[in-house]
Formats: structure tokens, C-alpha cells, sequence
């Protein structure tokens, strides 16, 4: 094989911590796939999870960002991959109040608060969404897959609020997964933005991939990049409010597809970025200027993408009754809609 492979450093503790394992690509790599090279160097991991790794941003070439499993490895480059501690399979209950708006033996529907991770993961191996689940369903969870776990068929984004709805049932889980997959039901979201669309009703029609060169992130692809590794996004909005003149919109937006971070990064390459996202909004928008105090500052220190899922529709997946749920924007999004009333439109 063609690769000189550093082994991973020891803990000194009882610690969890990722281990690096690192590879010099010798003369007879050149060409392979990334992920097909470092998976051979490292020995002990499928080539799909090392995939998967790097679609997470944890490889690097010669210290850079590595851009795509598919890479071409480049004889004499060096090549890193961070791997987490592995995730127990079977995530503990805990008592975290859940907002219930639906429940049978079926499904469970939702409003989640911003904050709550939905689903364990390194960084968040526990006080999530389904830790919560498993302690407020108990035995009433027939389970997924042959596990007593919720079936998990959506998800929001941590700091996003609103709207799930969660399986209980394999039978559920599959009908549901599919209904998401063909997009048969009807999801809106509020989405608090700087600057006023123009039009004020329309539609952003862009791929979405991973960004080039922050992993962590997802962009708009254009050109070549859009054609090998851009997935088909669209995103329709309305505009139900509007403050300061242009200075920001409350938009209404339905998805047509479901893409990571669809609506944070179509909105964003409009040049609408969302209030308070922390990955899309990079700089201060000129539009906080046609905003009066406090309300310009208030907007500004918002600590979160101002992101809510409003409603959700969908047929329930064994009797095939149309469900229907809608919530308020939380307390934080709501003061501050209210904030930016009182400075007037």
C-alpha cells in the first residue's frame, strides 16, 4: 500500500477523545478516491464511514480542508482523518420536558424548543430530543428496527424551533419517511430576515452541496460543482411582514425540497440571511442601518438563527386522517416580533 501511516496518539486517561490517523499518499495513490485511500490506510474503518467523516469536515489535506470523498488523492500530500469516540447504540432516557401537541400509539407530534439537539451524536451524546422521548414514551415504544427508540424521520437543526412529528412504530416510521421523501405533506416555516425581498413573493431555485472549503457548512453550488456534487433545492417564500422600510421581513417559506440548512442558505445567497444565524450571516448587513434603536442592537445580539417550523400537515400513516398542527413563534422569536412593532413599521 501505498501510504506511510501515523498511529493514533494514546490517551493518557479514561477519557473519551477522537483519534487522528494520518497518511502520506506515496506515487502508486495518485488518482485513487480520498476516501478509498484513507480508508486502506487506516485499515479499521469502511470506506463508507470514512466517507461520511469527511462529508462532516474531520479530513484534511496537507492541513487544508479536504474538499470531497471523491478527491483525487495527490501523490506526496499528506492526509488526516479526526475520528470520534463511537456513540453508544442504545441512548439513556432522561426527564426533559417535551411540548406534546399529538400522541397515539402511532406517532408522537411536537414543538420543539431552540437549543434541543434532536438526535445523539459526539458533542451531544446525550439531553436530546430522543433522550427525552425514551423517557416520556417508556413502555409505550414498540420501537424501530427491532430497538425500542423513537423512529426519527425529520429534523430540525438545534437552534431551530417548531413542529415534528416522531414515530413509534415501524410501521409509522416507514410511511412516514416516504411521505417526507416525496414531499406529500405541508411544512411552512417563519423566518425572520434582514433586508426586504424583491420580489416580495417568489421562489429561490439553487443546488445545494457542501461548501468547498468549510465542511461544516452548506453553499449554493454553481458551474461544474453544482453538476457533480449540487442537490436539486427549492424553496418558495412570502413576505407576511416587513420593518424599518427594507430593513427586515418576516418571510412564510414552504419547502420543496429538503436539503441541510435549505432555507438558512438559500435565504443567505438571496442576500437575506437570517437574524442571528451564526454559519450564513458573516458580517453586519447594511440593512441594520434603517433600523432605529434598540431595536438594530436587539436584532443584532440574536443569539440564534430566527427560524421556526410553523405548521406541518400530513396524513397519518395507519388511519390516513389529514393531521394538521401549528405553533407560535417561541417567547424569544415572539419579544422580538413585538420588539420591532413598538419601534413601528
Amino acid at each position: 500500500m501505498s501510504a506511510r501511516t501515523d498511529p493514533p496518539p494514546q490517551p493518557d486517561d479514561h477519557t473519551a477523545a477522537a483519534e487522528t490517523f494520518a497518511a502520506t499518499a506515496g506515487p502508486e495513490a495518485a488518482g485513487q478516491r480520498a476516501d478509498r485511500f484513507l480508508a486502506d490506510a487506516i485499515g479499521s474503518l469502511s470506506r463508507s464511514r470514512v466517507k461520511a467523516l469527511i462529508a462532516e469536515g474531520r479530513a484534511t489535506r496537507d492541513g487544508g480542508p479536504l474538499a470531497s470523498a471523491s478527491e483525487p488523492v495527490r501523490a506526496g500530500s499528506r492526509y488526516a482523518l479526526s475520528v470520534p469516540p463511537p456513540v453508544s447504540a442504545l441512548p439513556l432516557p432522561q426527564d426533559i420536558p417535551l411540548a406534546v401537541l399529538h400522541e397515539d400509539a402511532d406517532l408522537i407530534v411536537l414543538d420543539k424548543p431552540a437549543g434541543l439537539v434532536v438526535h445523539p451524536a459526539p458533542g451531544n451524546q446525550d439531553g436530546t430530543l430522543v433522550n427525552a422521548l425514551l423517557a416520556h414514551a417508556g413502555d409505550d415504544l414498540p420501537g424501530i428496527g427491532g430497538e425500542k427508540r423513537p423512529g426519527i424521520v425529520h429534523r430540525l437543526d438545534k437552534d431551530t424551533s417548531g413542529v415534528m412529528v416522531v414515530a413509534k412504530t415501524e410501521r409509522a416510521h416507514r410511511a412516514l419517511s416516504l411521505a417526507f421523501a416525496e414531499r406529500d405533506l405541508d411544512r411552512e416555516y417563519l423566518a425572520l430576515v434582514w433586508g426586504l425581498p424583491e420580489p416580495p413573493q417568489g421562489e429561490v431555485d439553487a443546488p445545494i452541496g457542501r461548501h468547498p472549503a468549510d465542511r461544516k457548512r452548506m453553499a449554493v453550488l454553481t458551474g461544474t460543482d453544482a453538476e457533480r456534487r449540487g442537490k436539486t433545492a427549492l424553496t418558495r417564500y412570502r413576505t407576511e411582514r416587513a420593518w424599518g422600510g427594507a430593513a427586515c421581513a418576516l418571510l412564510r417559506c414552504r419547502l420543496l425540497t429538503g436539503r441541510t440548512h435549505q432555507i438558512r442558505v438559500h435565504l443567505a445567497h438571496a442576500g437575506h440571511p437570517l437574524v442571528g444565524d451564526p454559519v450564513y450571516l458573516r458580517r453586519v448587513p447594511a440593512a441594520a442601518r434603517l433600523l432605529p434603536q434598540p431595536g438594530r442592537d436587539v436584532l443584532l445580539a440574536f443569539p440564534r438563527q430566527a427560524l421556526h417550523a410553523a405548521t406541518l400537515g400530513f396524513r397519518h400513516p395507519v388511519t390516513g386522517q389529514a393531521l394538521h398542527f401549528s405553533t407560535p413563534p417561541p417567547p424569544d422569536l415572539a419579544a422580538l416580533l413585538a420588539l420591532l412593532d413598538c419601534d413601528g413599521e
